[in-house]
């Protein structure tokens, strides 16, 4: 094993380090200019992450600036290789590519990153503190992620749409092009604040300059102003469809010469079996500009280390541009992005119960809360984790729709659904002193097309006649949230598979009905009504079966307490009395009623959907005539949240659309279009029943709110912008 004093440093505990290359050498870079990269050099940044299971996670990257040399370039690639060996092959590695770098990348620097010009080989310190010799130009790009980079300091560089720093040194001026929107300023102030508190100890001074009003100092800089040009919007961002194709692919021999590639799936989502210990794999995403190489453990040692040459032999056997992004993921150490590819990918502790999966540093890293009824008034987080805005008590209106009109429901039947009708719930509550309302429509699976049209345009007259306050949730049958299961008194919510609760509609049920019981997080139990075959069982669940004759509980092994109280609690709804029978000593007349014995779901469920799918937030429009998503790097906080925007927090359960106040009139009408195309998209070909609920801001419950670091109510009530600048001139 290679042994570098860095690598002594290197992962020993929580939190990010950077290095770069010079002179061939491995070069410590200090904290106060992390985010800044020279482009002619190449640098390695390593992200350590503690699981919650205690053991040490590392993202490893190795970031080439574009006008560093093929020596750098190549020392850059062999660090990365001896640290990861250095480190038992745990990181993933990332190859980064000047203004092509990955989320996870972007995700270290939230405030953004500067590309400044020169480099080691040209005499380019990292150690300058307080330089007031300086003159350079900063031109910054992005929404999502700011880059700015260093352009030559003259009124050619500058155009409206942007904005730019003008660094000389003592003296810091922002300048805002008169097209530039309120996002990118606001994103542009934490740069100038960063170049001014870390590079200049603070010692600067800093103004914020509009177009047309440059003082004196500027004009002498830069001279006469000429008229400038509107601006160029940025990279044009791939089709949202491209996210979901993908093949699969064997590398053999890539430790000598070409490597061999041979085809093993032309289609996803993949299964899991397909990838083997004793070989290394490509993941070929390249129509999205990615790919992945995943490293089987029991692989050939020299071929593991191949692992990056294979990837770069790939992009250009297949043509892709040089900047297509690459993760190297050892086996058990995939990332979330990686595994949406694979259809049901199970982790071993996902049934075992060893220890917690891995979490890519792209993607927010939270802390599990378990579900405590008694507490959930003053917990976004478990609110948000649990999707319970509160313990269902509140008051509530249920309508089932006839027609185009909706009726209201008995209350005395409150918590009984139907598949072949469609039903609105109103439902209001407080958290934390704000009242709230939340409008679910549920439609059934046997419910006619013009009743489930009337019920979402019915949805949208009664949060207008609520002033447009309401959160919206669309619910198809078996896919019902836990918080819609809570409303009912501790009793189950029951689904019947079909027929109608109208009057005079009722169809006479089957003779033989059985029911699944299953429970949320939160202890909320739902029975839902399937067929009454043996293939219909499931170790994890409770089961009723009801009978002219007799009846049965049937208990999964790995079935609840609350789940066996819910199965208790709906014979009372069904008003029929039963045997209970545990799994594995059934009688042979209850296997005669299901038609006789066949095989059923014995695996054990994914035990936290939390670590293999963690929350994401996208930004996405259709204004291009395409659909676009735009992935928001690292931790999710509030301001990410564009107002001009309409934006999407996947949480995997459900598929939250929050609408900005200044989003463009056509996206707000096509926001639930827009989550239906997410979901239609995704790589992992999930389920299209997925819950989409449709939050207005101002208007954010706690089961969104949780999700973000530190939300504030009232972060809105003051211009973002005007509380950046006051922050300017305070601090």
């Amino acid at each position: 094993m290679v042994y570098h004093p860095e690598f002594e440093k290197a992962g020993k505990e929580p939190g990010l380090q950077i290095w770069r290359v010079e002179t061939l050498d491995l070069v410590a870079v200090p904290k106060n200019v992390y985010g800044d990269f020279f482009t002619g050099d190449a640098y390695l940044v390593m992200l350590t992450t503690k699981q919650r299971s205690g053991s040490l996670q590392y993202d490893l990257h190795f970031w080439l600036g574009d006008d560093c040399s093929q020596d750098e370039k190549g020392a850059a690639a062999i660090f990365t290789m001896q640290m990861d060996d250095y480190l038992d092959g745990k990181p993933v590695q990332y190859r980064e590519v000047q203004g092509h770098e990955s989320n996870v990348f972007l995700g270290n620097f939230k405030s953004g990153i500067k590309y400044k010009a020169g480099g080691v080989a040209s005499g380019f310190s990292h150690v300058v503190p307080n330089d007031v010799s300086v003159q350079r130009l900063l031109h910054l790009k992005g929404r999502r992620t700011v880059r700015a980079l260093e352009v030559p300091l003259s009124w050619d560089s500058f155009n409206m749409g942007d904005c730019f720093i003008i660094d000389l040194g003592n003296e810091i001026f922002q300048w805002c092009g008169s097209k530039c929107n309120l996002f990118e300023r606001l994103k542009a102030t934490k740069v100038s604040k960063g170049i001014r508190d870390n590079e200049r100890s603070g010692r600067a001074t800093l103004r914020v300059v509009e177009d047309g009003r440059e003082p004196e100092k500027l004009l002498e800089v830069l001279g006469p102003k000429p008229d400038l040009p509107e601006g160029t919007a940025d990279d044009v961002r791939a089709d949202a469809s491209n996210r979901k194709l993908a093949k699969l692919y064997k590398v053999s021999n890539a430790a000598g010469g070409d490597i061999q590639i041979s085809l093993v799936s032309a289609e996803n989502p993949f299964k899991q079996s397909m990838l083997e210990s004793e070989d290394s794999f490509i993941l070929d995403n390249g129509s999205n500009g990615q790919i992945f190489v995943w490293k089987g453990k029991k692989a050939n040692p020299d071929e593991r280390k191949a692992a990056l040459q294979a990837a770069e032999d790939f992009i250009t056997k297949m043509d892709y541009p040089k900047h297509t992004q690459v993760q190297i993921l050892p086996e058990t150490g995939e990332t979330p992005l990686f595994k949406q590819f694979f259809k049901n990918w199970v982790d071993l502790y996902q049934t075992e119960g060893m220890g917690s999966c891995y979490i890519s540093g792209q993607i927010a890293k939270i802390e599990k809360v378990p579900f405590d009824a008694a507490t959930l008034h003053e917990s976004p987080a478990m609110a948000a984790q649990h999707g319970m805005v509160d313990d269902g008590s509140g008051e509530k209106t249920i309508w089932r729709i006839e027609g185009s009109d909706k009726v209201v429901v008995d209350p005395s039947t409150h918590g009984q659904f139907y598949g072949g009708d469609c039903y609105i719930v109103l439902y209001n509550y407080t958290f934390s002193g704000r009242q709230g309302h939340i409008i679910y429509y549920w439609l059934g699976g046997d419910a006619s097309q013009d009743e489930m049209g009337a019920a979402a345009i019915l949805t949208a007259q009664l949060d207008e006649e609520l002033r447009g306050g309401p959160v919206q949730v669309r619910v198809s049958q078996g896919k019902e949230p836990a918080h819609l299961m809570s409303m009912f008194g501790g009793q189950p919510m029951v689904i019947y598979q079909g027929g109608t609760s109208r009057e005079g509609g009722q169809t006479a049920p089957a003779d033989n009905r059985l029911f699944q019981v299953r429970a949320s997080t939160s202890g909320s139990t739902r029975a839902v009504e399937v067929e009454a075959a043996a293939s219909s069982l499931n170790s994890n669940d409770a089961f009723v079966l009801k009978t002219p004759g007799s009846s049965f509980i049937w208990v999964g092994q790995g079935a609840s307490d609350p789940e066996k109280q819910g199965a208790q609690q709906l014979l009372d709804i069904l008003g029929v009395s039963a045997s209970e029978i545990a799994e594995g000593s059934e009688p042979d007349d209850f296997w005669d009623i299901l038609g006789g014995k066949a095989d059923y779901r014995t695996s054990p469920r994914l035990k936290d959907k939390m670590d293999a799918h963690p929350p994401r937030l996208f930004a996405c429009s259709n204004k291009t005539g395409n659909f676009i998503i735009e992935e928001v790097p690292g931790e999710q906080i509030q301001e990410d949240l564009a107002i001009d925007d309409v934006m999407i927090l996947d949480t995997w359960n459900q598929v939250f659309v929050w609408i900005g106040k200044e989003a463009q009139e056509e996206e707000k009408a096509e926001a639930p279009k827009s989550a239906k195309e997410y979901i239609e998209t995704d790589p992992s070909n999930r389920d299209k029943r997925t819950p989409i609920v449709i939050i207005k801001q101002e208007f954010e419950p706690p089961s969104f709110t949780g999700w973000f670091l530190g939300w504030d109510y009232d972060y809105w009530s003051v211009d973002p912008l005007q509380r950046a600048m006051d922050g300017l001139v305070m601090s």
